[in-house]
């Protein structure tokens, strides 16, 4: 297919590759297809008032109230755990997006008017640049659907636990989206699990470094024991200043590591049940 073909081309009708698996009561599945488009692909645009047949660009365009997206959002992207009872849990870059700060942020670089300059042109809404958190930092935690009970707990994930060599019966890690920050750094939001005969373990992290100035984590992590009727949820808040944290340049790259050189800002924890 040529360029001018996919631009013309809702992705909604492009080749999604899925794949499900079943380790009773739950089901594990994920959807991966291409980049979201920079404008709608409809001559005239989508009908804003039909909903149901909005493309995937114009969806963005009304629920995610930013003047930009990032340069790379994969709208059919999408990892669900569900429950023989109904309950669902998923992690969609639409949800993630709409998490991001409609507003002025306090971090600025040279480059950032230029980088706001770059994307005048794009079809995203055709919005005039304002102030907003063109880093698209996100503190989403993923989605709940269905009859979940969420409290604040005590309880810990066993990260010993986690490091215990087991067989892993799934594996899969998704890109939800993810940004060059005009060649400045990195914005991206990814998700991965695995899953153990005895529990699964799922990451959602939002990784963002802007060179030479800032580097920033948000990480979710949630734990099942299949012995247990709750989940637990961790998310953590970490960032630091480069010229504070005193490391080689390849540590900056690696969110693994750097991670550990980070100051934590905030953090929560909570257990999930279901019926």
């Amino acid at each position: 297919m040529t360029e001018t073909e996919q631009t013309s081309a809702d992705i909604k009708k492009f080749p999604v590759n899925r794949e499900e698996h079943a380790f009773p009561p739950w089901t594990v599945s994920y959807e991966q297809s291409h980049i979201l488009h920079s404008k709608c692909p409809k001559e005239g645009g989508c009908d804003p008032n039909d909903e149901t047949n909005l493309c995937a660009f114009c969806t963005y365009s009304k629920k995610v109230h930013l003047p930009q997206l990032p340069d790379m959002v994969f709208p059919k992207n999408i990892l669900r755990i569900r429950n023989s009872n109904g309950c669902e849990l998923n992690f969609n870059p639409l949800d993630a997006l709409v998490l991001v700060k409609d507003g002025p942020m306090n971090i600025e670089i040279a480059c950032a008017g230029a980088w706001k300059e770059s994307r005048q042109d794009s079809g995203y809404l055709g919005r005039m640049i304002k102030p907003f958190d063109w880093t698209f930092t996100t503190e989403y935690k993923g989605t709940l659907l269905g009859n979940w009970k969420v409290e604040e707990t005590c309880e810990r994930i066993d990260v010993e636990k986690l490091k215990e060599k087991k067989s892993i019966l799934f594996y899969h890690d998704l890109t939800l989206f993810e940004d060059e920050l005009h060649d400045n750094g990195c914005a991206v939001c990814s998700v991965k699990i695995r899953v153990m005969p005895s529990e699964f373990f799922i990451l959602l992290r939002f990784f963002l470094r802007i060179d030479n100035v800032l580097i920033r984590m948000n990480d979710t992590r949630i734990y099942h024991d299949f012995e247990t009727n709750y989940l637990l949820r961790e998310f953590t808040s970490k960032q630091g200043m480069v010229q504070d944290l005193k490391v080689p340049p390849y540590v900056l790259t690696d969110p693994n590591i750097v991670s550990t050189h980070l100051s934590s800002v905030t953090a929560s924890y909570e257990k999930i049940s279901f019926p």
